[in-house]
């Protein structure tokens, strides 16, 4: 299968799958700096929705923290993609906007499974951008002793576990703006460095 599939999956195929951020991120305070629980929640649900096209956000659940750094839902969407003000334990606020597909495969990364449990690509958009990790020139998945946080660009995902033996994609950020993050890994995904909120729209 290749790139052509994947997109094509995408954009024709929307499961309705219940996921929940249930998980033992419900005990941490979000961000490192604890920034973004400190917000009221309606702030933290305009920053939610900035994550995506209003074409997405105005129809998607929001979900914020409340002060004790737990997940709470603050409306309840119709379009199957729910919107997070912050993901956790990163400094910089970097709100995400996600399908169902996506949404698990978020969960079970917060979660430090083994690996995802979307069995279907997702999409999800953080076109406030965010931040990963990097060492010796490498991407990695993780905080380790000499990385450093580099900040993204307001990008898309897709969040299926792209072989670059296959696509002749690139595995690091490079000037052409795609490249499979964290590549031989179960959490390998298409990163594309285009602010969604930019992108011409659908019609209809």
């Amino acid at each position: 299968m290749n790139v052509r599939f994947y997109f094509s999956v995408i954009l024709g195929v929307f499961l309705l799958i219940s996921a929940s951020f249930v998980s033992a991120q419900d005990e941490s305070t979000g961000d490192k700096g604890g920034l973004v629980p400190k917000l009221s929640q309606n702030d933290q649900a305009q920053l939610a929705m900035s994550a995506a096209p209003e074409a997405i956000t105005r129809n998607a659940t929001v979900v914020v923290y409340d002060p004790s750094g737990k997940f709470v839902t603050v409306k309840q969407g119709t379009n199957q993609f729910t919107c997070l003000s912050d993901l956790p334990n990163t400094p910089k606020a970097d709100p995400i906007c996600m399908d169902p597909n996506a949404k698990q495969f978020i969960t079970s990364m917060l979660n430090n499974d083994a690996a995802p449990a979307n069995k279907q690509p997702g999409i999800a958009y953080m076109a406030n951008g965010g931040q990963h990790w990097e060492k010796n020139g490498q991407v990695i998945m993780k905080e380790e002793p000499g990385a450093k946080l580099v900040d993204e660009p307001p990008h898309w995902m897709i969040t299926w576990p792209f072989d670059p033996k296959v696509t002749g994609l690139p595995t690091q950020p490079n000037e052409g703006g795609v490249y499979v993050m964290f590549a031989g890994t179960p959490y390998a995904h298409l990163m594309v460095y285009q602010d969604p909120t930019k992108l011409p729209q659908a019609a209809g």
